[in-house]
């Protein structure tokens, strides 16, 4: 004979409901990626986006219902306000600008949180560092060890033991493959790949769908499979 559940409806209904506060986020930086930062803050539940920081001159007033509510000339005093801030400034040619306005965060003792799409899967044996974002679908293996400022975009694999280094941005669907390691301000571009146990050498750029087959000691920009070193100043290329 089947039990039936024994429950007490009237005491649960006297049981008063706890609501977690969100906590107030500050984006630095519109455009095409935060626009994606905000799909993967919202979906944690966790954080109340409170407004977006534009750069100086920017006339815009609002950006997909979200206030802006100054520009980096107000950071200082908007930190103040709410100091727990995401930056949400895209990377394709260099790391400058993110690397600026983080560091700009911390002086005026800003909080960076690390963002973490509920769709993405994290490894419990992972190291992630301060306003890293983690994109929908990505994933970050077990050992693997990613720097602070860095944007693991959708669909992107770091494998285990593999490191990114700070400020580094790894496009949709690129691949890091086991023990891996990338040097700081690098630019991994959509569908790229770096095989297994090899270096890439810190500011490089390696463009979109690369197949990088042997250690990057030299910075520089990298194109084509095998990756072949295109341009030796990144600084003003793209991919």
């Amino acid at each position: 004979m089947a039990r039936r559940a024994h429950c007490q409806h009237s005491q649960w209904r006297k049981m008063p409901l706890t609501v977690l506060a969100k906590t107030p986020l500050l984006l630095i930086g519109g455009g095409g990626h935060c626009a994606a930062v905000i799909d993967v803050i919202e979906s944690t539940g966790i954080y109340d986006i409170v407004g977006i920081v534009e750069a100086p001159g920017v006339t815009q007033t609002e950006f997909m219902g979200i206030s802006v509510v100054g520009t980096d000339d107000h950071l200082e005093a908007l930190i103040k306000k709410t100091p727990h801030c995401v930056i949400t400034v895209g990377q394709l040619k260099n790391a400058q600008l993110r690397k600026n306005l983080f560091n700009k965060v911390l002086a005026f003792g800003g909080q960076l949180p690390v963002i973490i799409s509920p769709l993405a899967r994290v490894a419990s044996q992972t190291e992630i560092g301060a306003g890293t974002v983690v994109m929908h679908f990505a994933l970050v293996n077990s050992l693997a060890t990613i720097g602070e400022n860095c944007i693991i975009n959708s669909y992107a694999s770091v494998e285990h033991g593999s490191s990114l280094g700070s400020h580094s941005h790894l496009s949709t669907r690129a691949t890091l493959n086991g023990d891996c390691h990338i040097g700081h301000s690098t630019f991994i571009g959509s569908g790229a790949t770096v095989l297994q146990g090899l270096s890439v050498a810190p500011e490089s750029l390696i463009g979109a769908g690369a197949l990088v087959t042997k250690a990057i000691l030299q910075k520089g920009t990298y194109l084509g499979s095998p990756a072949r070193l295109s341009i030796q100043n990144p600084k003003d290329s793209a991919c």
